[in-house]
């Protein structure tokens, strides 16, 4: 089982494709929504130890023009001495 909590999303805001990287304890399709809308400006990123903002759904992010929205966890960078150059 992999430990990284990295997470890459792709979207497209008004058909202009965007993507970034996230650290997150968990990653769904719910919570990648989330992040994008987040990314597109449309929520504030929620502050640690504060109650919970409310979430934007794909139906509401969609309604702004977040679309096409997909995640992965980032892959594990292999660091092999052999190759240095």
């Amino acid at each position: 089982m992999s430990q990284t909590d990295l997470y890459m999303i792709k979207y497209r805001l008004h058909g202009v494709p965007k993507s970034f990287i996230i650290r997150a304890k968990l990653m769904n399709n719910a919570e990648a929504w989330q992040w994008a809308s987040c990314d597109a400006g449309l929520t504030p990123i929620p502050k640690p130890g504060r109650p919970p903002l409310k979430r934007f759904s794909k139906p509401m992010a969609e309604r702004f023009g977040v679309t096409d929205v997909q995640w992965h966890e980032s892959k594990a960078v292999c660091w092999d001495e052999d190759l240095a150059i």
